[in-house]
């Protein structure tokens, strides 16, 4: 045990033991003045105490203080190689947009504080029990982070910087809910592809295509080991981390052209310190977040994500933004007309129809180069503030004739041979190009509440001439998906299946992503014969005939978690007219109407394997409780303070007035024997 100890310990050297008790501290004096003294809270006064232990110049201490909040995770070296990795490139070089905008915020003569919430991985934790913390993660962070942005209480503005899934999305709901400060988002941009190699959307369906004979193990191996060809930013491809890129952007809360930089590079790091910039004249002209983040912002937003083509994940989100700001929270008819009014004008990773990465968006125009053409169609509200302090008619009207437009455009034509108007196309190039809308909203018997499909990713090849899908099939129902992943790999699944994985919502996982589902269903050669149904969520970066967000879950009575084996399902989702359905249609020899599935499914019991995973922690399950008394998976799984208080509070009146009930019904001796 000794010799333990003695290995943990190591060998002491003699410098160990010199050991200061008091140093001289800093040298010079703080700034003060009699009504500081006399008025200041002694936090303040204490906080420059602290300053300048941290080594910050007495005389310096007079600037505004602004906030620098991040994603950082790992710990770089400073040749930029490990010396702990990160959870995921995203947050790998979070550290290096900060110290830019630090430098640009010291250099005005204010003050750059900094503080930390990491985040998780998706792509890492697919098919895994961290799956469950990913979603509540989102809410948790922004509680964090809204908690250390009032902990600085000097803080003129806050600079927030993040890239990825859950990072993002925290970042905006905690600047969203600080309404009366300014607030200004920096994206954290996006890796490159390997030269030559995959996207790291398809890489992560290795192991499936392996199963199915379709990789070799080598070719799994070199593909695997070249997918993130640079070390940071989000994936290549237009998930729910460049589309939160995105949304940020269209909302007003970056700089214009922002959202998918390639990370690492100099027009990255420049904007940085464009967005330090941003943040202190907010701070000096007064503006807030409750003048950026307005209903037109919101609805700016949802136009955009429409145009782009994005992950279906923020319509979690951008509902969850609009409760966190106190503003009109878009429904299923308001997604739906949006992406009725909205043409899809972007063609990138997963969608297409030319596999473009995000890095090819950014240098063809990106967001504003997108609402330049939304602009032409009358869809954008103009008038609407952003984080520059001009509104999006002034920055338009920049970007329209400015020459960083017309350099970045021409390196993509002329260094990458690529014409940036087949990467960001106007409304009549889309058109003929067969770009469809983004994202549908079918109901049905099994869909009372509604679901969603991202439309725009169902296989051209399965849609008729009036671009209509239609599927008609036998069900395989699972009720986890470690068993459906398992089928897939080992012929379980099988082209003109309907595979159904149910309780999976946020009651039974905190509503996992099912992306190693749908990901190995797209690079399967006979996966988009197959069709996916779920109380889940799907990654950003999902394709095909793939409907998620079932409501009610199955866990919450949903009729979706009485299906069985066997049972006939009609699917018919309208590519072209945004409307679909999903209904269950028998469980004979032969299909049947929706109405005789109906009666089926009401008098059925739910499924016997339905029950909460085993392995879901408590905090999740906490949180599931509470999304669900606020709304649910519609309302964007937000907490509603005045809702849940009122329940818990409705609750103990219940409680209590049994109490009293149970009181009554004791006999009047047996009070007597007790006095």
């Amino acid at each position: 045990m000794n010799e333990r100890i003695r290995n943990v310990m190591g060998k002491d050297d003699e410098a160990y033991f010199e050991v200061a008790t008091h140093a001289p501290g800093p040298v010079g004096s703080l700034p003060l003045t009699p009504e500081m003294l006399l008025h200041a809270p002694s936090g303040d006064l204490f906080g420059w105490s602290q300053n300048v232990g941290m080594g910050w110049r007495p005389e310096r201490l007079k600037g505004r203080e602004v906030l620098l909040l991040g994603t950082q995770g790992g710990i770089r070296n400073e040749d930029g190689t490990p010396a702990a990795l990160g959870y995921h490139t995203g947050h790998w070089e979070i550290g290096l947009l900060m110290k830019a905008a630090a430098e640009e915020i010291t250099k005005a003569g204010n003050i750059p504080f900094a503080g930390y919430v990491s985040d998780p991985c998706d792509g890492r934790s697919q098919g895994t029990s961290g799956m469950f913390d990913s979603l509540p993660y989102r809410n948790d962070a922004a509680i964090v982070m809204r908690r250390l942005i009032r902990s600085l209480p000097t803080r003129a503005a806050v600079v927030g910087v993040a890239t990825c899934d859950k990072g993002l999305p925290a970042m905006m709901l905690a600047l969203a809910g600080m309404k009366r400060l300014p607030g200004v988002i920096v994206p954290g941009g996006v890796t490159l592809p390997p030269t030559q190699g995959e996207d790291a959307g398809k890489i992560q369906t290795i192991g499936a295509r392996y199963a199915n004979g379709e990789l070799s193990l080598e070719e799994a191996a070199d593909l695997g080991c070249r997918a993130c060809a640079t070390p940071g930013g989000g994936c290549q491809f237009l998930g729910t981390a460049g589309t939160a890129q995105v949304v940020a952007e269209a909302m007003g809360l970056t700089v214009p052209h922002a959202a998918l930089a390639p990370s690492g590079q100099p027009v990255w790091t420049e904007m940085a310190r464009q967005s330090a910039r941003a943040a202190m004249a907010l701070a000096a002209s007064g503006i807030t977040m409750n003048e950026l983040l307005t209903d037109a912002s919101i609805r700016n937003a949802m136009v955009v994500h429409a145009a782009f083509g994005g992950s279906t994940n923020l319509l979690l989100h951008i509902p969850a933004l609009a409760a966190a700001a106190g503003l009109a929270v878009p429904d299923v008819a308001d997604w739906a007309a949006v992406n009725r009014a909205v043409p899809r004008l972007v063609s990138v990773l997963p969608n297409g129809p030319f596999p473009h990465p995000t890095v090819r968006v950014f240098l063809a125009g990106g967001v504003p180069e997108v609402m330049l053409h939304l602009r032409k169609l009358g869809v954008l509200d103009e008038a609407v503030l952003t984080a520059s302090g001009v509104t999006l008619g002034e920055t338009l009207d920049w970007w329209e004739t400015s020459e960083r437009r017309q350099r970045m455009r021409a390196y993509l034509s002329d260094r990458e041979g690529i014409d940036p108007d087949t990467v960001i196309y106007s409304p009549e190039r889309a058109r003929a190009a067969g770009l469809a809308p983004t994202v549908t909203f079918p109901i049905g018997n099994i869909a009372p509440e509604g679901a969603v499909i991202k439309s725009t990713a169902i296989d051209p090849s399965v849609l008729d001439e009036a671009g209509v899908f239609r599927h008609v099939g036998r069900v395989k129902v699972f009720t986890a998906e470690r068993a459906a992943i398992r089928a897939i790999k080992t012929g379980g699944i099988a082209a003109g299946d309907i595979l159904a994985l149910v309780g999976r919502g946020p009651s039974g996982t905190g509503m996992e992503e099912t992306y190693q589902l749908t990901s190995a269903l797209k690079h399967l050669s006979y996966g988009k014969q197959v069709s996916l149904l779920t109380d889940a969520r799907f990654s950003g970066v999902s394709t095909g005939a793939c409907i998620g967000h079932i409501g009610p879950e199955a866990l919450a009575g949903g009729p979706v978690g009485r299906l069985r084996d066997g049972d006939w399902i009609d699917i018919r989702i309208d590519t072209r007219k945004l409307t679909g359905s999903i209904h269950m249609v028998g469980c004979g020899e032969s299909p049947d109407t929706p109405d005789a599935g109906s009666a089926i499914l009401a008098a059925r019991m739910p499924h016997p394997g339905l029950a909460e995973d085993p392995d879901l922690p408590d905090d999740t399950r906490l949180w599931a409780a509470l999304q669900a008394v606020s709304g649910g998976t519609w309302k964007g799984c937000v907490y509603d303070a005045d809702r849940i208080i009122q329940t818990l509070e409705a609750g103990m009146r219940a409680l209590a007035a049994e109490a009293g009930k149970a009181a009554a019904t004791i006999p009047v001796e047996r009070k007597g024997q007790g006095a």
